[in-house]
């Protein structure tokens, strides 16, 4: 019903008398773009809420890197201006210095367990929906809503 009014609105708007033909074509037209317009719809949805559900684990990842990394670099400054650094080897330097081996291992084990990758976990997802997304003349932002450029003028 909703969508014989539509078409009746259209058709008026057009000046146009509305047959019975025109209205079944029409409001086929009109239920192909209604549903469409759905789709998109749910598709943003679903893509916002996967994005601001990675948000917080991210936030999460990041503050441990920063921690890792603060802490790397203080042993690290620690252990350069010891001056028994040079007068030792390097193995009982770094075992004279068990803060910057310690924190510098776990930096280097966070590395290999992939934390660069969950740090930036929605750019990556954001990047990837925008690729296939250029396809079809959309786009979308870091927080996954979608942006909807004008189509191309084929001349």
């Amino acid at each position: 019903m909703i969508i014989k009014i539509c078409v009746v609105e259209f058709c008026q708007k057009r000046r146009e008398t509305p047959t019975p033909i025109m209205l079944w074509a029409r409001s086929d037209c009109l239920w192909a773009g209604m549903q469409k317009c759905r789709n998109l719809k749910a598709f943003e949805r679903r893509l916002t809420e996967y994005v601001s559900c990675l948000q917080p684990a991210t936030g999460r990842w990041r503050m441990i890197l920063i921690v890792v990394s603060v802490c790397t670099a203080t042993g690290a400054w620690n252990w350069l201006i010891d001056p028994d650094t040079q007068k030792v080897s390097f193995f009982s330097s770094l075992w004279n210095h068990p803060f910057f081996t310690i924190s510098c291992v776990t930096l280097i084990g966070l590395f290999f367990a992939g934390i660069h990758k969950r740090v930036v976990a929605p750019s990556i997802i954001a990047a990837r929906c925008r690729t296939v997304l250029a396809e079809y003349n959309m786009s979308c932002d870091d927080t996954g809503k979608l942006i909807l450029k004008p189509r191309p003028h084929i001349q």
